[in-house]
């Protein structure tokens, strides 16, 4: 469910689009209303079976349309006292003096051509504090506020967040144990103030005249350290094959990782994650021999991180204890000595890379050491 509110010329347009997850049809309704008193104006839907057009006044308006008859009518209706249009209950929730205790009755019109009501009451029946935990940004202090529609006893749980009154959750009751849930995607929420930029990364690695050549591998004594035994094993070098990495940096990555470290150091909530296109800005080179070699070209003066991770093994040699020797004499026991062999062996470890490289001009061939220190 997606929603878009508009305000213009005293009035308030609310915009929604529904869509199954099985994307089986989409339901587009447009409800415009007065910005002070919630008056509804007009209300337009099309759905998976029938379409509705509305106009308020004294009488309601309008036509529906059918789509499993084909048939149309026209609808000129009277409902009594005031009321809201069913479509704005999930917004005006919010906007209601919410407290321990506090009850309210709503008036709905909702048009059903199955039905002569058209207003409805939907009651608050109970209103108390809850913790809500965010996937994005953690845990809020809101109210959770139960409603029931009187007519079918149906329930409705909306969880508000009691600071900036913004709706994280609905649940609806659907009948026969099943419930309807939607939760607020925060798809405002970005703590990365730099923007992202597409078009200038994708011209940054596929525009220049540079070119990176390096040589990928792990440091003979990086890696476990084997209670202080000496490795004995010469350069690891990623193997052929092993995928490397490169893209742009920029103020928008640099931001990046520095709230991420921030985050990671606090344990309250996720990590922010990459912009959705940040993968265009991203190019792929794999080592080709044995000596960890690779190389990117087509790249514009910038710095650029690379990164590259693998497995590799390691040998070691040790020493440990094979016997002792014991020495008598005419009078008996008189010491020993303890006897020492040595081995070797071997073991698999995991090489994590990352590093910054520059360039300074326009065809610029650099060269780099794409070491584990």
């Amino acid at each position: 469910m997606a929603y878009d509110i508009v305000a213009a010329n005293n009035q308030l347009s609310l915009s929604s689009i529904y869509t199954p997850k099985d994307n089986s049809f989409v339901t587009s309704r447009t409800t415009t209303v007065d910005d002070v008193t919630l008056k509804p104006i007009s209300y337009v839907s099309d759905g998976k079976t029938t379409k509705l057009n509305l106009n308020f006044g004294e009488a309601v308006t309008g036509t529906y349309y059918s789509k499993k008859t084909k048939k149309s009518k026209k609808l000129n209706l009277h409902p009594t006292g005031d009321y809201i249009d069913w479509s704005w209950m999930d917004h005006m929730i919010g906007t209601l003096p919410l407290d321990v205790g506090y009850k309210a009755r709503i008036p709905q019109f909702y048009y059903n051509d199955e039905s002569n009501v058209l207003v409805e009451y939907y009651s608050i029946k109970e209103v108390k504090s809850f913790i809500f935990n965010s996937l994005k940004t953690g845990k809020h202090e809101t109210w959770l506020v139960t409603v029931s529609e009187e007519s079918t006893n149906a329930v409705y749980n909306y969880i508000v967040d009691k600071k900036d009154r913004r709706l994280w959750q609905r649940e609806m009751s659907m009948g026969k144990g099943m419930w309807e849930i939607t939760v607020n995607e925060e798809l405002d929420y970005q703590p990365i103030k730099n923007k992202f930029n597409k078009e200038e990364v994708v011209q940054q690695i596929t525009k220049g005249n540079s070119v990176v050549i390096g040589t990928a591998y792990a440091r003979a004594n990086s890696g476990k350290k084997l209670g202080g035994l000496v490795n004995t094993a010469k350069k690891q070098y990623a193997p052929k094959g092993t995928e490397i990495t490169l893209f742009p940096s920029s103020a928008y990555y640099e931001e990046w990782v520095e709230v991420n470290s921030k985050i990671r150091k606090q344990k309250k909530m996720p990590e922010v994650p990459l912009n959705r296109d940040f993968g265009y800005s991203v190019k792929k080179a794999k080592v080709y021999d044995d000596e960890g070699h690779f190389e990117f070209s087509d790249l514009m003066p910038g710095t650029y991180v690379i990164m590259a991770s693998f497995d590799f093994s390691n040998s070691y040699n040790y020493s440990y204890v094979s016997g002792y020797t014991n020495y008598y004499n005419y009078w008996g026991y008189t010491g020993s000595t303890t006897n020492y062999g040595t081995a070797r062996a071997s073991y698999v470890d995991k090489a994590n890379i990352e590093k910054r490289v520059t360039i300074d001009k326009d065809g610029e061939k650099k060269e780099v050491n794409l070491k584990e220190m």
